[in-house]
């Protein structure tokens, strides 16, 4: 059964630890996640981009594939199914197709027409016991498209868009998708601190949680962030378990080309990373 990330995002910021969005681009990917949350006995967010929603054949095989992975995995640890970076239409499409979470990115637009979609997509989230996140401050790097450089959110439109009932927002803070560049300047904790002090016990998220230095993570659910998005470190670690795999020239022994005997190295790889951000951000025995 799918929950709302609500609950599950309170109960950590209250608790100083925070919950892993995960985000899926497959069977494989989203089976590692749920038996790795199912064994260490942690809350869990799947995370789907728009981009992943349309590569898995839409939104509603995404829910199919994930509600029956529950149920026949016997997964009982806390599941949200989140719709990452949505556009106000796809928000549409997935409380349609039964997500549990959705995530609307109006940063690109005005602060003011940024309020008014917010406004309108909290009433409809909340109508059928979904949870929304918001973002103010676009968040560096390429975001299906949206490419920004680490910007940081200003504390004032933050609360301005907290105040309208989302149940947890991204805010910019100098962090960005995908790697992290040589010279870039680390997280701005001032901002984040700022933040924090005018939206109160609203949970806060960090995106690109990729490549931020594990301190400055523990710093960081100091400081209220309750939900870290974690993309890029699985995909990483799958790639390069598959290529290990190829170059020792495993699928050409036997019947090693069974994409259940390619994939599983990269399977295990996921499963570790998940483990051990899990660890890091104190989840582990939450659920």
């Amino acid at each position: 059964m799918l929950v709302s990330a609500t609950e599950m995002l309170q109960k950590a910021k209250a608790g100083h630890y925070a919950v892993g969005q995960f985000n899926i681009n497959n069977l494989e990917w989203t089976k590692a996640i749920l038996l790795t949350a199912q064994e260490l006995n942690s809350p869990v967010i799947l995370g789907v981009s728009e981009g992943a929603g349309k590569y898995m054949a839409g939104y509603k095989t995404v829910v199919g594939m994930v509600k029956g992975m529950i149920e026949e995995q016997n997964i009982t640890v806390p599941v949200a199914l989140h719709l990452d970076h949505g556009s106000y239409d796809h928000c549409y499409k997935c409380l349609e197709a039964g997500f549990s979470s959705i995530m609307f990115d109006g940063s690109h637009y005005s602060i003011e027409e940024n309020v008014a979609k917010t406004t309108e997509l909290v009433k409809a989230a909340h109508a059928k016991g979904v949870s929304i996140e918001a973002e103010v401050g676009s968040i560096g790097g390429e975001e299906d498209g949206v490419i920004g450089m680490g910007e940081c959110a200003d504390p004032k439109e933050c609360k301005a868009i907290a105040d309208l009932g989302v149940d947890f927002l991204a805010a910019g803070i100098g962090n960005i998708h995908g790697k992290y560049p040589a010279n870039w300047a680390g997280l701005s904790f001032e901002t984040l601190d700022a933040i924090q002090q005018l939206t109160g016990d609203l949970p806060l998220v960090l995106h690109g949680g990729t490549g931020i230095p594990a301190d400055m993570i523990k710093k960081a659910i100091s400081l209220g962030v309750a939900k870290i998005n974690v993309n890029t470190e699985c995909q990483l670690s799958f790639a390069a378990a598959t290529r290990e795999y190829i170059e020792a020239g495993k699928d050409q022994q036997g019947k090693g080309y069974d994409p259940r005997k390619l994939l599983a190295p990269g399977f295990e790889a996921i499963k570790a990373t998940v483990k051990e951000k899990m660890e890091l951000f104190g989840s582990v025995g939450k659920a």
